[in-house]
């Protein structure tokens, strides 16, 4: 910090030096004001008679596009610092930002869209660097919305055209719980539930094992099913009390945020470890509901291996019965773990093939010429179809 200075714009004392272009300047940190810019020279000729000029003169840059641009790299840098993210991280992230400085998704758009832009610079590189680091976290940084930074990330990363690797479901599931307030100190938690942070992901983590054997994780967003099955293995921990806790209170209570599909992504976890939970013989005596299960999923997760061999020898012996003539409601249920989009298809339209009533086809109707020339795609067959009506005519 340079002492006694102080910024004319916001009167910040934060004056720092920043080698811009390997030329030395003052820049506020704060708001990114340029308080003195560094020299160079443009030509031999100036350079043997020692004539400095300024920076903008130099690169006839605009000085209000070098103090924007001067803005967004402090504001980068800043969310490095919020993340604790090495400095690597953030030079990384600067220089991804100066790129896309000069592309048409951060000219003439609303402040909301840049703040997106500068996250999503930080959040790319976190990717780039398997740093376990989601959309929300970054949406809840920047104040903006989550459609919006999704969709800038997508534009940023066809622009500059960057390769960014999938995370995978257990390192994000570890940043997950981590955002979960219950699991850290949490004085102003009901009594019973706060939890360890180191059981509950634990349990999650097998628990999205199971998930990923049976289907439920292929082709689906990770985090609503990351976030059922914390709400489930938090559940498990302590049944008794934590049972008449609703998913949205648990959310509310944990400050983390409830997307739309957790709901469903609950239902088919709880309906497999249903399933699987009649395979114990243990609990064949015992009756067992979706609400009940989840006294016995630490259970069911310890010989979840145990359970899915079983699943896999019920639909061998499923395929056998049903040659043999027995129906498929006979076999037991825990042979019915397909993916979610063969066991429940959506139901489509399908258009009518003669809306205006039912219609007789039997091959012998007339073809009228303009019926023809609808089934004619090429030259070729327009060509020879002319000639032919040619030879008829003639």
């Amino acid at each position: 910090m340079s002492g006694g200075k102080r910024c004319p714009d916001c009167g910040s004392c934060e004056i720092v030096e920043d080698s811009h272009y390997s030329q030395d300047q003052l820049v506020c940190a704060d708001c990114g004001y340029i308080l003195s810019e560094g020299t160079l020279t443009t030509t031999q000729t100036e350079e043997s008679f020692l004539q400095a000029v300024t920076f903008t003169e130099g690169t006839r840059q605009n000085e209000s596009i070098s103090r924007t641009k001067l803005r967004g790299i402090v504001r980068v840098r800043n969310l490095c610092r919020v993340l604790r993210l090495p400095d690597s991280f953030a030079d990384t992230a600067v220089s991804y930002y100066e790129r896309a400085f000069y592309l048409p998704l951060c000219h003439a758009v609303r402040h909301e869209k840049k703040e997106a832009v500068m996250g999503c610079c930080v959040y790319i590189t976190c990717r780039q660097h398997r740093w376990p680091l989601t959309f929300g976290t970054i949406s809840s940084i920047i104040y903006s919305s989550y459609e919006l930074v999704s969709s800038v990330f997508l534009e940023l990363v066809q622009a500059l055209r960057l390769d960014v690797p999938s995370l995978s479901l257990q390192d994000l599931a570890r940043s997950h719980c981590q955002s979960f307030k219950l699991f850290r100190d949490c004085a102003s938690a009901p009594k019973d539930y706060a939890e360890d942070l180191d059981k509950v992901l634990e349990r999650t983590l097998q628990l999205l094992e199971l998930a990923s054997e049976t289907w439920l994780v292929t082709g689906r967003h990770p985090i609503p099913v990351i976030t059922a099955a914390v709400y489930l293995s938090w559940q498990s921990l302590r049944p008794a009390q934590r049972l008449s806790c609703s998913l949205p209170r648990f959310c509310k209570l944990s400050e983390a945020e409830l997307p739309s599909p957790t709901t469903i992504r609950l239902k088919e976890l709880k309906d497999c470890s249903l399933k699987l939970a009649s395979q114990l013989p243990w609990l064949k005596m015992l009756t067992i509901n979706n609400k009940t299960v989840v006294h016995h999923l630490g259970d069911i997760l310890k010989h979840q291996g145990y359970l899915l061999r079983k699943a896999l020898e019920a639909v061998e012996m499923s395929s056998m019965k049903t040659g043999e003539g027995e129906s498929p409601e006979q076999l037991q249920p825990c042979a019915s773990f397909l993916p979610p989009c063969v066991a429940k298809p959506r139901k489509r339209r399908y258009a009518t093939a003669f809306p205006d009533g039912d219609q007789e086809v039997d091959g012998d109707q007339e073809i009228s010429d303009s019926e023809i020339e609808q089934y004619l795609r090429t030259p070729a067959e327009m060509a020879c179809y002319q000639q032919a009506q040619a030879r008829l005519h003639t």
